[in-house]
């Protein structure tokens, strides 16, 4: 299985804290948060990543290099000068990409088996998946409807899960949206809805964050008393 982590943006709602490191560099309990979120996709068999960076990626990739200190293979992708957000930059990393991959968002920190959403997908015989959560607006704002195991609508009024921070993909997915464009996650999960083509995996457990500095002191509590460190 291959993954890619988008950790490219700006990360303004952090202010300060992400002005002289990327977002996914930010240290929780003495590591980088993108260290947490690799060491949890490798103990469920993914070593396979691409990384969609952009601001700072220079310090992304002087730490993780090519991967092999840390038992995985990394690969870069980056934005260049013109941002295309977290989609438009799944897209300019195509030519990297497997048939099917997951992608993962580069701040959050998820429980959830990976090998079991990705044979639900295999079976279901969808295009797309996202891994969701009934959120009901406790951990950040709910965006999502939900029935009979897709995902019916993003960003409406009166929703009650949320986005987990994983999905799966097939790469025909891509030839929907054009090179070298913005594109965020509404837009384009948005049009896998309209297709019927995205498929919802629910989740149970929690999820973490770090886009702003609430959330970010809350994994760091999160992660010393998972580690007692």
């Amino acid at each position: 299985m291959q993954i890619a982590i988008i950790c490219g943006g700006l990360a303004t709602r952090l202010g300060e804290l992400s002005k002289t490191i990327p977002k996914s560099m930010i240290l929780v309990a003495g590591k980088p948060f993108l260290e947490y979120q690799i060491e949890n996709i490798k103990r469920h068999g993914i070593k396979d990543i691409v990384l969609c960076v952009g601001h700072l990626s220079e310090k992304i990739q002087s730490y993780f290099k090519d991967g092999s200190e840390f038992g995985v293979n990394i690969k870069y992708s980056y934005d260049g000068d013109k941002l295309l957000g977290p989609i438009g930059a799944i897209k300019n990393a195509e030519k990297m990409l497997k048939d099917e991959f997951f992608i993962m968002y580069g701040d959050s920190y998820i429980s959830v088996d990976f090998q079991k959403v990705f044979s639900y997908y295999k079976e279901n015989k969808k295009l797309a998946l996202m891994v969701v959560f009934q959120n009901k607006d406790k951990y950040d704002k709910s965006n999502l409807k939900v029935n009979n195991n897709l995902v019916i609508s993003h960003g409406e009024k009166d929703a009650d899960y949320i986005d987990y921070g994983t999905s799966i993909l097939n790469k025909k997915t891509l030839d929907f949206l054009e090179e070298d464009k913005f594109y965020s996650t509404g837009d384009f999960f948005k049009i896998l809805i309209r297709k019927q083509e995205l498929l919802a995996y629910e989740a149970k457990r929690r999820f973490y964050h770090i886009g702003n500095p609430e959330a970010l002191e809350e994994i760091r509590e999160h992660i010393k008393e998972k580690c007692k460190c």
